[in-house]
């Protein structure tokens, strides 16, 4: 127990050491290169032009134009390319990208932390008045700078996949096949980030396992980032090895999702559903450029998933409503030839047989009768008959 608490001392006492010179290094004065005059030059590139250069430049850009909703899905990349190794820093305007030339240990930390690559891509905000980097190569070995503006494909599948995970978010939260994939996905995705979960539940609960947990934390972050950028270089070079953590991972994944089961409780059902509801809104925010436009289509959406019921209700209503508004007298059918005859012979057929009974009744007179007619003799004839 004293061994313990004689190595958290320490811990404690050396980070306490550490974040005291960290701290002194940033209050260290930054030489300033804007009072000298001695500016480095700065490249404004243009778009579709390609740049070859050689040592350590800086280049900026300013979008010449207003974005629109129609650039909703459209992308710009500046796209850096060379056979050695390069690396490039990025800053938000000139006066930070002549900083940059000035010591900072925030900015020597960065460096340190900053990898290097024969290739990458630099995406440039739509809404950025100016963007400005520095490439800082390893030796005078050339490279290339190219910028395009292009119509980015895998921005609409994200904000396609977005609105499809949320209009059918409800169905899919009741499917088996979709618990099982997404299982398994996100077994494949974050293992190490559930491996430190797992384990953090059997370490004891003291300050030093904190930061252990907290850096593992971090530390998978990290790789998954790193696969990421990296994923089309191990498919290639180190395909069999991936091809066994799939199948490795995402047989433990399954086997832990057949074990407890799809969801069957309304209320794990319901939370299920409104959890991919919003990612689909994530995705559908992180598919569009513009976010005037993508905030619309968000509102449009949460109302119409919620009043799906109050519009379809007040749409039949307004369709009964308008009977009794927009009502007119439907017009009346001429009879036909044949039909005027039938009806005719009908109708005389009937008023005879009316008058038959009441002539047969005790309520009817024959002297009254007669007096009253101006042809009594026609009266045994209608008898008769």
């Amino acid at each position: 127990m004293a061994g313990g608490m004689k190595i958290t001392s320490v811990l404690f006492d050396t980070s306490a050491k550490l974040m005291l010179f960290m701290a002194l290094l940033s209050c260290l004065p930054q030489p300033s290169h804007q009072g000298t005059g001695n500016k480095h030059l700065i490249t404004d590139l243009q778009d579709g032009e390609m740049y070859v250069m050689t040592g350590s430049n800086r280049f900026c850009y300013k979008n010449p134009m207003m974005p629109t909703w129609r650039q909703t899905w459209t992308r710009i990349q500046v796209k850096v390319w060379s056979s050695n190794v390069f690396k490039v820093e990025i800053a938000e305007g000139e006066e930070e990208l002549q900083e940059l030339e000035g010591f900072s240990f925030w900015g020597w930390f960065q460096s340190l932390l900053r990898e290097q690559h024969n290739e990458t891509t630099i995406n440039v905000s739509l809404f950025s008045k100016r963007t400005c980097f520095k490439i800082n190569p390893a030796d005078q070995t050339r490279y290339t700078v190219k910028l395009v503006r292009k119509f980015d494909i895998y921005l609409f599948l994200v904000f396609l996949a977005g609105a499809l995970l949320f209009i059918f978010a409800d169905s899919l939260s009741r499917s088996q096949v979709f618990f099982y994939s997404a299982g398994m996905s996100t077994g494949m995705i974050a293992s190490l980030i559930i491996l430190f979960f797992i384990l953090a539940r059997f370490l004891p609960k003291k300050s030093p396992f904190y930061v252990l947990i907290v850096g593992g934390w971090s530390l998978s972050v990290y790789a998954i980032q790193l696969v990421c950028r990296n994923l089309s270089i191990i498919l290639q070079e180190h395909w069999h090895v991936a091809l066994g953590y799939v199948v490795v991972v995402g047989f433990v994944s399954f086997a832990v999702c057949y074990r407890y089961g799809p969801l069957v409780d309304e209320k794990n059902i319901n939370i299920l559903s409104w959890t991919l509801q919003l990612f689909g809104l994530l995705f559908i925010y992180l598919g569009i450029q513009i976010q005037q436009v993508a905030f619309a289509i968000i509102v449009a959406a949460l109302f119409s998933k919620n009043l799906e019921y109050p519009v379809y209700m007040a749409v039949t209503a307004w369709r009964k409503a308008r009977q009794y508004i927009y009502w007119k007298p439907k017009p009346y059918r001429l009879l036909t030839e044949e039909e005027y005859q039938k009806q005719g012979e009908e109708e005389t057929r009937h008023a005879l047989e009316e008058l038959r009974k009441f002539c047969n009744s005790p309520e009817f007179s024959p002297w009254k009768a007669v007096s009253r007619l101006q042809s009594p003799k026609r009266v045994p004839s209608l008898d008769a008959k």
